[in-house]
């Protein structure tokens, strides 16, 4: 960790101050995200009056990120911080003592923490080990994943940028209300889509989706990793293999960043079938922005189990 530290500072320093962005950048309230997700939201909210940089890639497991030197750099020069908060996102802590932005710190005024106010999913309620897996100890980090939670998301940012900017706060409200009316009228269009299927069980590659899973009405209960953070083995398969032809379980979902071979060889099994969910803005070509994200699972969920074609 401390080598990892002195990498981000070396490059930080070597990469420089910069000379910014374009000049009617000059004047826009920089904001970092953690993750492609917490970007959107700040961008559509914030709108013509931020400069959003994403340190995340779309593309890998959000545990498991190496800031480059060029994060640290824009990090640096952040005035607002928005992440998951929790336990998430370890890289995080790193990332920060390398930028050295203090104002950015946890409980810093350039600090947002996205889980406050989320109503948490699978708290530990007893002292945890790591015999049991990658645990999370302050309860499941994947709150975005359910629209229901984007709402109190969304203000939270509009708050904090209209805090932070004041003069804008006007076009920050209104900003706001046109995502929250959009949002509002998806979220029934998504739970009729989902109605005939309530209760129908699923299986998982790793405990990431209890939020959508809840929001959905499904049930999702069994993963192909036999603890969290454990690849699946052959064991685990054999089990699962079971479960599905007892159960008449359908479907296997998985983020599109988790290896494809188990899922492949059980569904080949089983004649289940693979869906690839997508957590991030911009995983795929189809998920531009947060709204057409949850499109994409909820198109996808639907037919696959209603058995359509993706």
């Amino acid at each position: 960790m401390r080598r990892f530290k002195h990498v981000l500072i070396a490059g930080a320093l070597l990469f420089g101050a910069g000379a910014g962005g374009a000049a009617e950048a000059a004047d826009r309230l920089k904001v970092a995200a953690t993750l492609p997700a917490f970007g959107d939201l700040v961008g559509t909210v914030g709108g013509e009056f931020v400069d959003v940089y994403t340190v995340a890639s779309p593309r890998f497991n959000p545990h498991f990120i190496e800031p480059k030197p060029s994060d640290v750099r824009r990090v640096k020069g952040a005035t607002l911080l928005v992440h998951a908060g929790l336990d998430l996102e370890a890289w995080r802590g790193p990332l920060l003592d390398a930028a050295g932005n203090r104002r950015l710190f946890p409980g810093g005024e350039g600090e947002l923490d996205l889980s406050r106010g989320i109503a948490l999913l699978e708290v530990p309620d007893r002292p945890l080990s790591r015999a049991e897996g990658d645990i999370h100890l302050y309860g499941n980090p994947h709150y975005w994943t359910d629209p229901e939670n984007a709402r109190a998301m969304a203000q939270a940012i509009c708050d904090k940028l209209c805090a932070l900017d004041p003069a804008h706060e006007q076009a920050y409200h209104a900003n706001l209300t046109l995502f929250l009316d959009r949002l509002n009228t998806k979220i029934p269009e998504w739970r009729a889509m989902l109605a005939p299927y309530k209760g129908r069980e699923i299986i998982g590659y790793h405990k990431e989706w209890p939020y959508l899973m809840r929001f959905a009405g499904l049930v999702m209960e069994q993963f192909l990793e036999p603890k969290p953070g454990i690849p699946p083995t052959p064991k685990q398969l054999e089990i699962l293999e079971r479960h599905i032809r007892e159960r008449g379980v359908r479907v296997i979902a998985q983020s599109t960043y988790n290896p494809p071979e188990a899922g492949a060889s059980l569904a080949k099994r089983t004649g289940a079938r693979v869906v690839l969910l997508c957590q991030n803005v911009r995983e795929l070509p189809q998920c531009g922005d947060y709204i057409s994200t949850v499109d994409y699972n909820v198109s996808q969920l639907v037919q696959a189990l209603g058995g359509g074609s993706s």
